[in-house]
């Protein structure tokens, strides 16, 4: 029966970690890189790494100099470093993005600045099949 009860609990601990929700408020800056298994905001700056097991949010004031790594994500601030987003990426219409960006879809609103590349619905560790200087046919 104890075996049962270890279980439930261990379930309970699992889906209240997927609830829990980070914010790092305007005006607080943090050096270092940061990882979280729930909802992370962002209004302030981190000067690092950022790996966010659920959803990300860069609120308009919230800068980030380092890269991403989130299962989603809404952008409003701005980003100088590569994102990868298992899911979406969102960005709003005061977001700047200066690096590259890895995810499965995009929405862009009128307005986001994005310098960088952008690679969407592919591996990434699969090599491109053209060599860069042959003749299209």
């Amino acid at each position: 029966m104890a075996m049962f009860q270890s279980n439930s609990n261990k379930n309970d601990k699992v889906a209240q970690s997927q609830g829990i929700l980070n914010i790092i408020g305007q005006g607080t800056r943090i050096t270092g890189d940061l990882i979280s298994n729930g909802d992370f905001r962002v209004d302030g700056a981190i000067e690092g790494n950022v790996k966010v097991g659920q959803r990300l949010v860069i609120g308009g004031t919230g800068k980030i100099l380092g890269n991403i790594e989130a299962d989603s994500a809404t952008i409003a601030g701005h980003i100088k470093g590569n994102l990868t987003v298992k899911n979406v990426l969102e960005l709003k219409p005061s977001a700047k993005i200066d690096g590259d960006i890895i995810t499965n879809k995009m929405v862009i609103e009128a307005g986001a600045q994005f310098n960088g590349r952008c690679t969407m619905n592919v591996a990434v560790s699969v090599p491109p099949t053209t060599p860069a200087g042959a003749a299209k046919q």
